[in-house]
């Protein structure tokens, strides 16, 4: 049950396309590796960490340190270097993850399919729960007080940590200076201990943390928090520390269902879609149009559709909310700017105003990144582009066929679309001859309308020059130019400024005018030079004259 009524309210990604490579760290990656991505968690003061899952659950991490934090060992792999290079979790190899968070510390927790919760990382206040204080260079399995108990959520402050199990049970260890841990003093905690006290005969559905404060949400919708509540996170009214559980009394009557934590601020959202704030307001991240601190829970949005999901993180001061119609809005402290009251964005989930806005730009949750074989209409297109088996109509170049759909064609291209006038439907060809193009210049104008993609080389790239101009394809006019730009060299610089000359492309015109002047002595050698048009030649004379190019 309980990991039903996490999926419910949207606790993982689903099936949202979340683009990763918003986060910078993994535009180390090639397309090939990102695709391979099944999980990923972006953490680090500066959000230079990862760790990532594949689709054969092969835990690997991806990420950099600076020098000062290579100690730390956050990154799992049994030594302190810092790499871009992925490198394979092996304690970890062919675990399924469920759960992941971090601290500030930073050290990571994580639970398996199966229950098990490993650490490591910072560890100076035991907060990875091995009754020791060294830190953890690799995994470790921690396993005091949790045996037959199977782990399903963990939850990571600044240097405290959580763990929720399957039948309900919430344990907590760490640092515990204002009692984050619930165990009544403010003695640290080296292994896990059961939460109990207000929680001892609650089945709990969810944790979350803050910086150094702590909640819990019971399967009846009431929220507990304790810790430090020196912003009012707690939602108690008060500003004072909480050593043990607390119900937040002005939630009394709602049913909550998701919480979420960030630096020290808190948001709880309803089964009707309400959602309430309090904590610290200093970048508006309560979202109340005002930075007044909030010592009880203050509903917000209230004007706005249903509210389906909430997002923060214990590292940013930073909110997002996403509506049952998928508008996803953001506030509090964005990209240096503090939003005081939710700001609609164009972005698809609330994992991008993270990758986006938030600093660090870390992930609020363990990214789920479901390809379960969808494809975009993109790539659908892409991947139909010459397919026999779904296309009806061929063109015949130089001998070789070339598969195509006459919808996608009329959409995409003014000429095919006065070519397949109603009038010549009934007759049409179910073979097109071409003669004008060779085959590699035809096929990759057709491959152009299906990706908005060349892929030529240079010399290929004038002859799909005269075909977009006949067929007045600007667009890929411009990008045949790009192309030809990138090819010039001194022995076919005059061919290239003849083509250009040719086609109309005054860009390209000017560009390959002004290589051939800067190499003027080396082109004027090559047979391109002799065998040009010779009005071209006196044009070009007169030009270069005019740019004192024959001064010496």
């Amino acid at each position: 049950m309980l990991q039903r009524d996490k999926l419910d309210f949207g606790i993982f990604t689903g099936l949202t396309m979340v683009d990763v490579s918003k986060w910078s760290l993994f535009n180390l990656m090639s397309a090939q590796e990102i695709a391979t991505i099944r999980q990923a968690c972006i953490f680090g003061a500066s959000a230079n960490e990862a760790i990532y899952t594949t689709h054969d659950n092969e835990s690997e991490f991806l990420g950099y340190l600076n020098c000062s934090e290579c100690y730390l060992n956050c990154l799992g792999t049994g030594d302190s270097q810092s790499t871009i290079v992925p490198k394979k979790l092996e304690s970890l190899s062919g675990k399924k993850v469920v759960s992941l968070s971090y601290g500030s510390g930073p050290h990571v927790l994580l639970t398996t399919e199966e229950g098990e919760m490993y650490a490591w990382g910072h560890n100076g206040y035991s907060q990875l729960g091995n009754g020791a204080t060294n830190q953890g260079a690799a995994p470790l399995l921690v396993s005091t007080n949790l045996q037959n108990k199977r782990v399903v959520e963990v939850a990571c402050g600044s240097h405290h940590s959580m763990a929720l199990t399957h039948d309900g049970e919430v344990f907590a260890w760490g640092y515990n200076n204002c009692g984050q841990v619930g165990s009544g003093s403010t003695a640290n905690q080296p292994t896990p201990r059961r939460v109990s006290c207000c929680l001892q005969n609650k089945a709990v559905v969810s944790i979350a943390c803050g910086q150094t404060s702590s909640m819990a949400v019971s399967d009846n919708g009431e929220v507990y928090c304790w810790g430090y509540n020196g912003n009012g996170q707690l939602g108690l009214g008060n500003n004072g520390n909480q050593l043990t559980p607390c119900r937040v009394a002005a939630l009394q009557g709602l049913c909550v269902l998701q919480i979420a934590s960030g630096y020290a601020h808190a948001l709880a959202l309803t089964d009707e879609g309400l959602l309430y704030s309090w904590g610290a307001n200093t970048y508006g991240q309560l979202g109340t149009g005002n930075k007044i601190n909030q010592l009880s829970p203050m509903k917000v949005m209230a004007d706005k559709e249903r509210i389906v999901e909430i997002a923060a993180c214990h590292s940013t001061h930073t909110s997002a909310a996403k509506t049952q119609s998928g508008h996803v809005y953001m506030w509090g402290q964005c990209r240096g700017q503090s939003l005081t009251s939710p700001h609609l964005t164009h972005f698809p989930c609330t994992d991008d105003v993270f990758a986006c806005f938030a600093a660090p730009g870390v992930t609020w949750r363990l990214l789920s990144i479901e390809h379960d074989g969808f494809l975009t209409v993109a790539q659908s297109l892409k991947k139909e582009f010459d397919s026999p088996e779904t296309s009806d109509l061929k063109f015949s170049v130089d001998g070789k066929f070339i598969h195509v759909h006459k919808a996608v064609l009329k959409i995409r291209c003014e000429h095919f679309r006065s070519m397949f006038q109603s009038h010549w439907n009934e007759d049409m060809k179910e073979v097109i001859e071409i003669d004008q193009f060779s085959y590699p210049v035809y096929r990759s104008f057709l491959e152009f309308l299906y990706t908005d993609t060349v892929d030529l080389p240079p010399e290929d790239a004038i002859g799909l020059l005269d075909l977009a101009t006949a067929y007045c394809e600007n667009r890929l006019k411009r990008l045949c130019q790009h192309i030809i730009k990138r090819g010039i060299s001194v022995e076919n610089a005059f061919s290239l400024l003849s083509a250009a000359v040719r086609y109309d492309a005054e860009d390209l015109e000017e560009f390959c005018f002004k290589f051939c002047v800067n190499h003027l002595t080396e082109v004027t050698q090559t047979s391109a030079f002799w065998q040009i048009d010779g009005n071209l030649l006196k044009e070009f004379i007169r030009r270069a004259s005019r740019c004192g190019a024959f001064k010496n």
